[in-house]
């Protein structure tokens, strides 16, 4: 083999290489970094990670809110109409959470199987809900529920 050949034989390996490091070195980052939605339901049949971080929605259940009269820790119950999850967090919950509305948390589960959720998202304005959330509702039958409830309260 001539020496140029050689040359332009490892630079080419070398391209190689370096390409697949990169590649390996995204996807790594990028599977440590997804946060996979879960309903109430996954959740309490347990396909929802222990030990990864995961994002859980649903509506927010009627008189379940309990706050802590020396921290700032919540612990409030979403359901998707079919299970409900305990979502435990510390910290300032957004303006627009409240009973009844559709949250997203982000969090590991603990061994209880309760959320310690390290950010909480309501939805920004009344006619929106995250996608996940008006999806798990749907095949929960809850949706329906949801928006007569919703009209109700604008009459």
């Amino acid at each position: 083999m001539n020496p140029v050949r050689k040359k332009r034989l490892m630079i080419v390996l070398a391209i190689l290489a370096g390409t697949g490091i990169a590649v390996a070195l995204a996807l790594t980052a990028l599977q440590q970094n997804i946060n996979l939605f879960y309903t109430p339901t996954q959740i309490a049949a347990g396909e929802a990670p222990q030990d990864a971080r995961i994002r859980a929605g649903g509506l927010v259940k009627e008189g379940s809110v309990k706050r802590s009269t020396d921290s700032l820790l919540v612990d409030f119950v979403v359901t998707d109409g079919a299970a409900e999850v305990t979502i435990r967090f510390q910290g300032i919950l957004p303006d627009l959470f409240r009973e009844g509305q559709g949250i997203v948390a982000l969090g590991k589960l603990d061994g209880e199987g309760v959320l310690l959720a390290d950010e909480v998202l309501a939805k920004h304005d009344e006619n929106y809900m995250p996608p996940e959330v008006t999806q798990a509702l749907e095949q929960s039958g809850m949706m329906k529920h949801y928006e007569d409830g919703k009209q109700g309260s604008k009459q």
